[in-house]
C-alpha cells in the first residue's frame, strides 16, 4: 500500500493528483503541524526533515515532491506522464520541471516563508516585493513558452503539467498577477478529474 504524508492544497497535491490519475489505491496521512504531528517518529523515519510530502511505497520512503510524482510515473506510469526517454520531448519535460521548480516556483516559496514558515524574527517584509519581482518574471517567460496544444508537450499530459498546473494554483492563492495564456491553461489543467479527487482525499471528502 502507497501512503502519502500532506497537508491540504501544498505539494503533496501534486502527489494525490499524480496518484489518481495513476489510478493507484493510495492512504492519505494528514500531518497537522500545530498539533504535533510533525514529531511523530513514523513520520520523521520517513522525513527527518519534517516536511511534507513525503510517501512511503513498499516500505520504501521518498520525499521532495518532484521526485515523488517522476518516482511514480516511472514505475507505474506504463507510458504514462512521462514522454520516451532520450527523445526530444524528453529533453523538454526536463527543461519544464527544472523551470517550474528553480524558478517558477522559488518566488511563492519565498513568499510563503516570510509571511507564515520562517520564525518571525527571520521574516523580513522587504523579500515580499523582490519575490514578486522575481515571480512575474518568470511568468513571462513561462507565457512565452507556453505551447497553443492543451498540454505542455501537445497531447500527452505529463508530470510537468501536474506542476504547473499546481504551482499557478499557489501563485492564485498568493494573489499573484497570472498572464492569460497560463491563466487559461490553469483554468483547464485543474479541472481534471484527477486533480479534483487528489484534492478531495486530501480534505477528507472522498466518497
Amino acid at each position: 500500500m502507497i501512503k502519502l504524508y500532506g497537508i491540504p492544497r501544498s505539494r503533496s497535491l501534486r502527489v494525490s493528483w499524480t496518484l489518481e490519475e495513476l489510478g493507484l489505491d493510495w492512504q492519505y496521512q494528514h500531518i497537522n503541524f500545530a498539533n504535533g504531528d510533525g514529531r511523530d517518529p513514523e513520520f520523521l523515519a520517513v522525513n527527518p526533515c519534517a516536511k511534507v510530502p513525503a510517501l512511503v511505497d513498499d516500505g520504501y520512503g521518498i520525499t521532495e515532491s518532484a521526485a515523488i510524482v517522476l518516482y511514480l510515473a516511472e514505475k507505474y506510469g506504463e507510458g504514462k506522464l512521462l514522454p520516451r526517454p532520450g527523445t526530444h520531448e524528453s529533453a523538454l519535460h526536463h527543461k519544464w520541471v527544472s523551470y517550474i521548480i528553480s524558478e517558477l516556483e522559488q518566488p511563492l516559496w519565498s513568499m510563503g516563508k516570510h509571511k507564515f514558515a520562517l520564525p518571525e524574527p527571520q521574516r523580513l517584509a522587504a523579500m515580499l516585493p523582490v519575490a514578486k519581482w522575481e515571480f512575474d518574471k518568470a511568468a513571462a517567460i513561462a507565457e512565452k513558452w507556453l505551447p497553443d496544444s492543451e498540454f505542455l508537450l501537445g497531447e500527452q499530459f505529463t508530470v510537468a503539467d501536474i506542476l504547473l498546473g499546481h504551482t499557478l494554483l499557489w501563485a492564485t492563492r498568493f494573489e499573484q498577477d497570472i498572464p492569460p495564456k497560463l491563466t487559461a491553461y490553469r483554468d483547464r489543467i485543474t479541472q481534471r478529474a484527477a486533480m479534483v479527487k487528489g484534492l478531495a482525499k486530501e480534505e477528507g471528502k472522498a466518497e
